[in-house]
């Protein structure tokens, strides 16, 4: 499959009245980057995002959130395919929606981080920070984890 052409049988959509929180919260409270996040959190991160899914069959099979003032800067994240519709390009697909969409042109910084598929991000212009020592953050890993 050539990486220009869309998947057949699935269509991606940034209508935010598409999203099924339920798909959402189910996979990102179980992934490695959110373990336990709570469904009100992620609704807040939802409503306060640009946010794409993918579809097959009306349901929502996959997701990406994008954080972004929609001028200058952008953050890519929770991106995931559901397990049974990967392999078939989808990610790809997912990613050059939301590198066309109309909002995300012209930014001075697009960034994303993650453990794994640093090969699929590089395809679309990605690389590793230019001056990693001018970055900082505060990082919580164990904020959704239940207090004793």
């Amino acid at each position: 499959m050539s990486d220009t052409s869309e998947v057949p049988g699935y269509e991606i959509s940034s209508d935010p009245g598409r999203l099924d929180m339920a798909v959402i919260h189910g996979y990102l409270s179980t992934s490695y980057w959110s373990p336990g996040v709570p469904l009100e959190v992620v609704t807040r991160a939802v409503r306060h995002s640009l946010c794409f899914g993918v579809y097959h069959q009306g349901a929502q099979v996959g997701f990406a959130r994008v954080v972004t003032d929609r001028a200058s800067f952008a953050y890519l994240a929770d991106v995931f395919i559901l397990e049974a519709h990967r392999g078939q390009g989808l990610s790809k697909q997912l990613m050059r929606a939301i590198m066309a969409h109309e909002a995300l042109q012209g930014l001075r910084r697009f960034m994303l981080a993650t453990r794994d598929a640093h090969g699929l991000y590089r395809q679309f212009g990605f690389e590793s920070l230019a001056n990693p020592a001018r970055m900082m953050e505060i990082l919580r890993p164990d904020i959704y984890k239940s207090k004793p």
